[in-house]
């Protein structure tokens, strides 16, 4: 009989090399192409779109977000029901995709991988993170700064609804390294050069066509 301590590394370990599945990297082999040689040089949803097209862009993110729901998933399943264990599962997976081990630790920057972690441990907040979200980038247009301030969010809504330790933990966990990882947008928001959707910035049209 395996013993709960190794039961709990075996998950924890199984949750970081789905991980670093890369959705963009597994699909770029599938058609010759690195996309970390192009656009941003980021492996995630974004820059998929923007370099690859929307086809290849949705299979990056239902990998992505499959892999954080089958972690998550085999966490608490098999985890003994251990509460803090889905967290700890949430946040290998993450680290697997920022640093995945069968892609020379050059992955992707976290944030499919937490919605379909969210999906499983924490449903309500999906609404919350992707409504922040979308808020954000039809206002300003910034993919980057959009997924930043909706995991900042996850803090506040974690304290409003007295989550216990583990998700609050992991909220503002969430929260830092989403800011890390996004590090590089936030300095080009400070020079002015970071890369705006323009096309999602419906208040701005809406408030200019209301001038």
């Amino acid at each position: 009989m395996t013993s709960p301590t190794l039961t709990t590394l075996l998950l924890l370990l199984a949750a970081y090399l789905l991980g670093s599945l890369s959705g963009s990297l597994l699909l770029g082999r599938l058609r010759g192409v690195d996309i970390r040689q192009h656009g941003s040089g980021n492996a995630g949803g974004t820059n998929a779109l923007r370099t690859q097209g929307w086809k290849f862009a949705l299979g990056t993110v239902l990998v992505d977000v499959g892999k954080g729901v089958l972690a998550v998933w085999l966490a608490q399943r098999f985890g003994g029901g251990e509460a803090w264990l889905p967290y700890a599962a949430a946040a290998a997976a993450i680290l697997g995709h920022v640093y995945p081990v069968f892609h020379g630790f050059r992955g992707g920057k976290g944030a499919g991988t937490l919605v379909g972690a969210l999906l499983v441990a924490w449903p309500v907040s999906v609404a919350v993170l992707i409504g922040a979200w979308l808020l954000v980038l039809t206002a300003t247009g910034y993919v980057g700064l959009s997924t930043i301030l909706a995991g900042a969010v996850l803090v506040p809504f974690a304290l409003l609804t007295d989550a216990p330790l583990p998700r609050l933990v992991f909220a503002a966990g969430v929260a830092l390294f989403l800011a890390y990882t996004h590090r590089s947008n936030l300095a080009r928001l400070r020079a002015g050069t970071e890369s705006r959707f323009e096309r999602v910035r419906i208040w701005a049209r809406l408030f200019r066509g209301r001038a």
